[in-house]
């Protein structure tokens, strides 16, 4: 009774943080004005005037067009409930309706009628700098949420992005493909890091970007990473690792790709999901203390359960710790320096509002590489199920679009492949019976003269 009355008190006291929290994030949400909460933030850059400085010309049009149809969208309408009131309080009262058309108008860029290069080059900064304090004011004013987002390469440099909450990963990464000419394999990726956690995880295709993203802070050192990571679809490519995962080394070594294809239909074709029957040792960290103890872990689809100290691997004995649906799945980097962990091969569970160091974030250790690589995309399984399996079978068919495409360019660009000039519709042009257009030999660069008392016919 005393433990039950023990632990109620503690769930009281982590209600009354809990609440305390919200309290004091609703406060500091009601003295901020709607327009500024409503409004777009950047994401790697000091302020929002340096992001959109950052933006490409033909990203900044677009989205200075897409804010202006949406201006014009709102004023339409508030036109339209103008001209229904003054309709029923003034008959005779005519509505303005020419603020639709000056808003297109003031999202044209001014004429440049400089004559020197020197005279153009700074009409063009001053177009683009009225550009940008334009789409400040319009950005305020919308009801949109868009992200302008630094994408680091792997190069050193990166790439201004604006992101719309309507995007996911995979229309990003296809824009990305366009700007860099890279190889298109799937394992391409968008990859999150945060500093504060040492941790990292890559985006799945078909997730928003604008979501995750918003729950940094302004002043994060967290970063977009734009990488190739050869086993980011591992499950798809060698699925005897994780459904066959009991099984010797050289049995897997006989498994042919016809029975890779086999296991992919029967795991994830049917209509139901089948999730990797992973389980074995891994090392708990506990809360708030630098020690490891060792538990029994199983994986299932709606969570990862343990097996407490005294009870049996049966369901019934099984207690939860974790479920899937709020949390995130993150690698760690360097845990046995930072946290005394028995390796560095861990990965944690937390919810991707959470960027600090808390006691709601799971913190797990495994033996291996190899174990790390069994736990972390089984998890990805069982928590993303069929949208995983589609978003490899998206990678797959876009990647081959675009290298074919790509190929074929090539060819062009070094003349190996010859252009064909589209002939103008209309109608057929009757055959040419000239002698040119028969095949000959090429005529000679001399040709003799004709002979005296003749002449050329």
């Amino acid at each position: 009774m005393d433990d039950i009355d023990s632990m109620f008190s503690h769930l009281l006291g982590e209600i009354d943080n809990l609440s305390q929290s919200l309290l004091t994030a609703a406060d500091t949400a009601d003295g901020v004005p709607a327009s500024q909460r409503q409004s777009t933030f950047s994401i790697g850059f000091t302020d929002l005037n340096e992001s959109l400085n950052e933006l490409e010309d033909h990203d900044l049009d677009a989205l200075m067009a897409d804010l202006a149809s949406k201006s014009t969208t709102s004023e339409m309408r508030l036109n339209t409930d103008q001209h229904t009131g003054s309709l029923t309080d003034d008959p005779i009262t005519t509505p303005n309706m020419t603020q639709g058309s000056d808003t297109v108008a003031a999202f044209q860029p001014p004429s440049n009628t400089a004559g020197s290069s020197g005279a153009q080059q700074t009409s063009e900064a001053q177009t683009k700098a009225d550009k940008i304090k334009l789409a400040l004011k319009k950005l305020k004013e919308a009801n949109v949420k868009k992200l302008i987002i630094k994408v680091l390469m792997t190069d050193g440099s990166f790439k201004t992005l604006m992101v719309d909450e309507r995007q996911t990963a995979r229309e990003l990464l296809d824009v990305l493909f366009e700007k860099t000419h890279c190889d298109c394999s799937i394992g391409w990726s968008l990859h999150e890091t945060n500093p504060e956690l040492q941790i990292e995880r890559s985006f799945e295709d078909h997730e928003s970007l604008v979501e995750p993203l918003s729950a940094w802070t302004r002043h994060s050192e967290n970063k977009i990473y734009f990488e190739s990571r050869p086993q980011r679809y591992l499950m798809f490519t060698d699925p005897e690792l994780f459904y066959m995962w009991k099984k010797t080394k050289e049995c897997l070594n006989k498994i042919t790709d016809q029975d890779k294809k086999l296991l992919i239909k029967e795991h994830f074709g049917g209509s139901t999901l089948i999730v990797p029957d992973l389980e074995g040792m891994l090392y708990l960290k506990e809360d708030g203390k630098k020690v490891w103890k060792s538990r029994y872990f199983m994986l299932r689809a709606s969570g990862i359960y343990f097996v407490p100290k005294g009870k049996t691997r049966t369901c019934k004995d099984l207690a939860c710790f974790v479920h899937f649906e709020k949390v995130n799945i993150y690698t760690a980097n360097n845990y046995k320096q930072r946290y005394r962990a028995p390796t560095n091969f861990c990965f944690i569970l937390k919810h991707p509002c959470i960027q600090k160091e808390s006691h709601y974030v799971k913190f797990l250790c495994c033996e291996d590489e190899h174990t790390l690589l069994l736990w972390v995309n089984s998890i990805r399984i069982a928590k993303y199920g069929t949208d995983l399996y589609q978003n490899y079978q998206t990678a797959v068919r876009k990647a081959s679009t675009l290298q074919t495409f790509q190929h074929t360019a090539h060819k062009v660009k070094n003349g190996q492949v010859p252009q064909t000039i589209p002939q103008p519709a209309g109608p057929p042009q009757p055959k040419s019976t000239a002698v040119e257009d028969y095949p000959h030999e090429a005529p000679p660069d001399f040709i003799p003269p004709p002979p005296p008392g003749q002449a050329h016919v």
